[in-house]
C-alpha cells in the first residue's frame, strides 16, 4: 500500500463508489443505458442536456493539468473547491478520531466540513505581527502530530488575511508530516500572488495536495468548477466518493472556452489590473479617516481595520457598496474585507468611506 493510501479511511481504500452509466466507458450511437430521454428539452439550444455528462471530462482535466503544471491523472474536478474540501475530510477522517488542523482566521469551509464529518477541529491561530498575519507552520505540525490529524489545511494566499507562504516552507511542513498527514494548500487566489504554486512538487512529496478554482481570476464563479491536484491514487479514491455527475455539461463547455489561449490572455491582463488596483488601495486606504490598519495582501482583496467597522460597513452599504463584514471572525472584531473591483468600483468604495466619514 502506498503511503498516501494509508491516510485514507480503512473502509474506503477499496470502495468502488457508484458505477454510473457514463463511468462504464462504453461508446455507441444508440444510447439506451442510462434511462435518459431520447429527445432534447424544447429549451435546449444545442447543449445536449438530455444526456448525462462525463463525471470527469478528459479534455477539462487535461487543460487544467496544462494550466497548473501537473498530469491529468493528478486532477480531480468538482463543484468548486468546496466539494474537494468536503471529499478530503470525508475520505480521510474517521468521525470522532481523525483531526483537521487549521489556522484561523481563515476560509470557513474547512471548519464546516470537519464539523459535518464529526472530525475534531484543531485550531492554531494566525499571529498578528507588525508585518501582517503569519502562520506558525511548526506549531501546526506539532498540533497535527499530537492530535492525530489526517489533514492540515493551509490557505496561501490566505483568505481573509492576505499573506502568502513561500513554497519551501510548505514543502518542509509536508516533509515533516509525511506518512502521518495530508497537507492541503489552498491556492484559490494563486494567480494574484508573487509566490509560485507548490503543485509541481506533488510527485516529490505525495502527502501534498493543492486546491485551485476557476471562480476567482478566471471569472467563472457561477460555473462552480474547482479542482484538487494530488497523487493519482488519492484522486482515484476521491472520485469513487464523489457524486456521480458533479459537473453540468454547459459548465464544462464554458470552462474549456474560458481556458482557451485568447481567453487566458484577457485573464492575465485583468490580473495585472487587479494587482495594480490592489496596490493603489493599499496606498490610499490608510489615508481615509477612521481606517486604523491596512494589511498587505497577495489576493484580490484587502483586510482593513477601522475605528468603527460597523459604522463603516453601514456607510458603504448605504452607498450601495457591499463588502465582507469580518467582525464575527476571531481576531477581526474591527475588520472588513474589501474585494478589489474595477477602478470605477474601487473609486466608489473610497468615495463612500470618505463622504460618509465627513458627513459624520
Amino acid at each position: 500500500m502506498s503511503a498516501i493510501l494509508s491516510l485514507v479511511r480503512e473502509d474506503l481504500r477499496e470502495f468502488a463508489g457508484y458505477s454510473s452509466a457514463r463511468r462504464a466507458g462504453v461508446t455507441g450511437n444508440v444510447w439506451l443505458n442510462a434511462n435518459e430521454s431520447a429527445w432534447r428539452n424544447p429549451a435546449d439550444a444545442g447543449l445536449g442536456a438530455n444526456r448525462y455528462p462525463d463525471p470527469q471530462p478528459a479534455a477539462l482535466r487535461a487543460r487544467l493539468g496544462e494550466l497548473y503544471g501537473v498530469r491529468a491523472e493528478q486532477v480531480l474536478v468538482g463543484r468548486g473547491s468546496d466539494e474537494a474540501i468536503d471529499l478530503l475530510v470525508r475520505a480521510l477522517c474517521v468521525p470522532g478520531r481523525d483531526a483537521v488542523v487549521i489556522s484561523p482566521p481563515v476560509f470557513g469551509m474547512y471548519a464546516v466540513s470537519a464539523r459535518l464529518q464529526g472530525a475534531p477541529l484543531v485550531e492554531v491561530p494566525l499571529r498578528d505581527t507588525e508585518a501582517g498575519f503569519a502562520s506558525d507552520l511548526n506549531a501546526m505540525a506539532d498540533a497535527a502530530v499530537s492530535n492525530g490529524a489526517k489533514l492540515v489545511f493551509v490557505c496561501s494566499p490566505a483568505n481573509p488575511t492576505g499573506q502568502a507562504i513561500p513554497p519551501a516552507d510548505l514543502l518542509a511542513l509536508a516533509r515533516r508530516l509525511a506518512g502521518r498527514c495530508l497537507v492541503v494548500v489552498d491556492e484559490a487566489y494563486g494567480e494574484y500572488s508573487d509566490q509560485p504554486s507548490v503543485a509541481g512538487f506533488i510527485d516529490q512529496q505525495p502527502n501534498l495536495a493543492v486546491l485551485r478554482t476557476l471562480s476567482k481570476a478566471h471569472a467563472l464563479a457561477a460555473a462552480r468548477i474547482g479542482c484538487l491536484l494530488a497523487a493519482p491514487e488519492l484522486v482515484a479514491v476521491l472520485r469513487n466518493c464523489q457524486a456521480p455527475y458533479p459537473l453540468p455539461s454547459p459548465c464544462v463547455q464554458l470552462a474549456l472556452a474560458g481556458l482557451s489561449e485568447p481567453a487566458l490572455v484577457q485573464t492575465r491582463s485583468r490580473v495585472i489590473t487587479v494587482r495594480a488596483e490592489r496596490e493603489r488601495l493599499q496606498h490610499e486606504l490608510p489615508g481615509v479617516p477612521g481606517v486604523r490598519r491596512v494589511y498587505a495582501s497577495q489576493g484580490n482583496y484587502i483586510l482593513v481595520r477601522f475605528d468603527d467597522a460597523g459604522a463603516a460597513f453601514a456607510r458603504l452599504l448605504a452607498a450601495g457598496v457591499v463588502v465582507r463584514d469580518m467582525r464575527a471572525s476571531p481576531q477581526l472584531g474591527d475588520a472588513l474585507r474589501i474585494s478589489v473591483g474595477s477602478p470605477a468600483e474601487n473609486d466608489a468604495m473610497l468615495a463612500a468611506l470618505r463622504a460618509g466619514r465627513a458627513a459624520a
